[in-house]
């Protein structure tokens, strides 16, 4: 039997760190930026009837969401609800609150016990008579640090040891599970966490030590039948060609510059024992974020310059664009900031980075010293360290071949 599950995670609907409000409904623009690519979602969860949906953790940005967020975002979840399609919440790093008792960002659901809705806030196995349907699950939403501390009195040890001994009793627990599992239903397992050799958006990759992050050996056994992972924004397979896959279904929305260039997703798995086909369905409707750098070089048309390392203004259009100006520092004052605004009038956000730079001191070669250098050759270094064009090193080098030529020529005998 095959069962069809979406995945999705990092929602983080309440980015709201952008000033401008929609009229209609006073929510942030931004914040519907990240609601329209929820609703596709939900949407295609009802309209195509999916057996499962799993969310991976960090339905918000902000532990503690307003009233408002909170209303937008259950009224999407209790549409699942309604529908009947059995739905699985994982706690992320962005829900959970640092101190230990408190609520975490989506707790009413597990409070209020919503139909079809079940919120995963501890590691746990899910077998196929508590899910009411022919598969497992295995559950690791995000650990933090000062809770496994609490629950195992490590207080007394280093950073680095307690994060290697949460990994360690988290794969020994999973190991359990699987052992446990039955071997004819198709297993999941779901984590908010890193794992090892995931990539970020600007491809830094995770490595071991720093951090909690599972090895790859854990979410690659053979014995799982699909990883639905959630906290890394890019999406990305790291079993690319193997069973089972391990997707990372990325964040709903470019977040910031670091995601520029990452197209964004959510999946829809098909399931089966040993066999699992992914279908990446991509948000084609979210914002652009253009990302643009400069390096001046010539004191003239500085304006046409700027505006030429910007695109056309119709793809700037609605869009979050950043322009990074590099520069001789005496040249500050060439660069009208105004112009440039203006040119880029109808972007959602507009940023304009400037970065000076001094001038380091002229340095000869090794070999060589000022004495042994003749005053042409000392002029023409300096001339050519303030970045003159080569029709002014003519003329001024011209001019001071003169005027050392006259002051020679005129010097008492």
């Amino acid at each position: 039997m095959t069962l069809r599950i979406l995945h999705f995670a990092d929602a983080h609907i309440d980015m709201a760190n952008h000033g401008r409000h929609d009229p209609d409904t006073g929510l942030p623009v931004r914040v519907l930026d990240f609601l329209k690519s929820l609703d596709i979602i939900i949407d295609t969860a009802i309209s195509e009837k999916v057996d499962l949906v799993i969310f991976a953790g960090d339905a918000y940005k902000d532990r503690t969401p307003s009233p408002t967020f909170q209303r937008e975002w259950g009224r999407r979840i209790m549409s699942l609800s309604k529908a009947g399609i059995p739905t699985l919440l994982l706690i992320g790093n962005h829900d959970i609150s640092p101190a230990l008792g408190r609520a975490h960002a989506i707790q009413e659901f597990d409070t209020l016990e919503v139909p079809n809705i079940r919120v995963l806030a501890k590691p746990c196995f899910l077998s196929s008579e508590q899910l009411g349907l022919p598969l497992q699950v295995i559950a690791l939403p995000w650990v933090s640090r000062s809770e496994f501390l609490a629950a195992w009195d490590l207080s007394g040890e280093a950073a680095l040891d307690v994060y290697t001994n949460m990994e360690e009793r988290l794969a020994n627990r999973v190991n359990a599970w699987l052992a446990q599992a039955d071997p004819t239903l198709p297993i999941i397992l779901t984590a908010h966490a890193s794992v090892q050799g995931a990539k970020y958006g600007a491809e830094r990759t995770v490595m071991l030590g720093s951090d909690l992050v599972l090895s790859g050996s854990l979410v690659k056994d053979p014995r799982l039948d699909y990883v639905a992972l959630g906290h890394i924004h890019k999406a990305q397979n790291l079993n690319e060609g193997f069973h089972p896959p391990v997707i990372y279904s990325g964040s709903i929305e470019r977040v910031d510059f670091g995601e520029a260039q990452d197209d964004k997703f959510f999946v829809i798995a098909e399931v089966e024992r040993g066999s699992t086909r992914v279908d990446w369905r991509k948000l084609d409707q979210i914002r652009s974020f253009i990302d643009c750098a400069v390096e001046l070089t010539s004191q003239e048309n500085i304006i046409s310059i700027l505006e030429s390392a910007l695109p056309a203004k119709k793809k700037i259009k609605d869009a979050f664009v950043r322009l990074t100006i590099t520069y001789p520092r005496e040249w500050e004052s060439l660069i009208d900031d105004q112009a440039i605004r203006a040119y880029a009038a109808e972007a959602f956000e507009f940023h304009i980075i400037r970065r000076p730079q001094l001038e380091s001191r002229i340095r000869l070669p090794a070999d060589q010293a000022v004495s042994s250098l003749a005053p042409l050759e000392l002029l023409d270094i300096y001339w050519k360290a303030g970045h003159f064009k080569s029709d002014e090193l003519d003329a001024l080098n011209k001019l001071a071949a003169e005027i050392l030529t006259n002051t020679t020529d005129t010097s008492p005998e």
